[in-house]
């Protein structure tokens, strides 16, 4: 038999399980009311803005108070993160696997660009809160029709996930700057580059940047355009995978397990 499952506290509280009842008077805010809190001062500061202490101050009550709701830090970024991702998208009917998951990777890096804090809170654990498990499983669903075991979908789903972060990553600093910042920031770097980058020493680069007129070749755009052509290639990679499949698929002798059968 299964030994009993512990959740933290905050964890019983999201997925509104019933814990331990608390002393003390009966809570005044809803723990959805703190997450909100905690986000208008993360958007207006960065996450460096949110301590237990602003976060009360923000509610109109004391820090001490605020600990009723959550034991530490850790599990406010829980709820800030909760309640800024919300559930994940419906997938537009008919579309095939590769306009799902495209779809899921924008609607994913339209919450990064949003809420650039995100990206600063510890990734400690995988996904354990409601919203955060329905945008998992809408990824995963994304593969249905396809060859690929649960534990290909899997590796693919973080795939994609890792490129809408790394790509956010790297033009951080661009979603709090205005354009005009950016983009003095961006011919500052190309500058530095055409300087550093010499050619004997790093002739993949100063090929793009020592050239007349190329000043902006390296420019790193991930508006719609840029990071739609950076995710096909990942997509690509996937429609690679399956179609090895779907040939070894084809080429099993009879009986063999099919890849829904398959465990991993």
């Amino acid at each position: 038999m299964d030994e009993q499952v512990e959740l933290p506290r905050v964890l019983q509280q999201l997925w509104g399980i019933e814990g331990p009842a608390r002393p003390g008077p009966k809570p005044a805010f809803h723990l959805s009311d703190i997450g909100q809190a905690a986000i208008r001062l993360a958007d207006t500061g960065g996450l460096a803005a949110v301590s237990m202490s602003k976060v009360a101050a923000e509610l109109g009550f004391t820090t001490m108070s605020l600990y009723r709701y959550v034991d530490s830090k850790d599990d406010l970024y829980a709820v800030m993160l909760e309640e800024a991702f919300g559930e994940a998208p419906e997938p537009v009917a008919g579309q095939d696997w590769r306009g799902r998951i495209t779809g899921w990777a924008e609607a994913f890096r339209d919450s990064l660009r949003q809420h650039p804090w995100i990206l600063q809170v510890p990734v400690s654990e995988p996904p354990l809160s409601p919203n955060q498990l329905t945008w998992m499983e809408s990824a995963l669903q994304a593969f249905d029709g396809t060859p690929l075991t649960a534990n290909e979908r899997l590796s693919s789903m973080l795939l994609v996930n890792i490129y809408v972060r790394g790509t956010m990553q790297l033009t951080l600093s661009m979603l709090t700057q205005t354009p005009e910042e950016a983009a003095t920031a961006g011919r500052l770097y190309n500058q530095r580059l055409r300087l550093l980058a010499t050619e004997d020493r790093f002739p993949a680069i100063a090929a793009g940047v020592q050239q007349p007129n190329s000043v902006h070749d390296l420019e790193v755009d991930f508006e719609d355009d840029g990071f739609r052509d950076g995710l096909g290639t990942v997509l690509d990679g996937i429609q690679a995978r399956i179609d090895r499949q779907s040939q070894t698929d084809r080429k099993a002798p009879t009986g063999r397990k099919t890849p829904a059968d398959r465990q991993g």
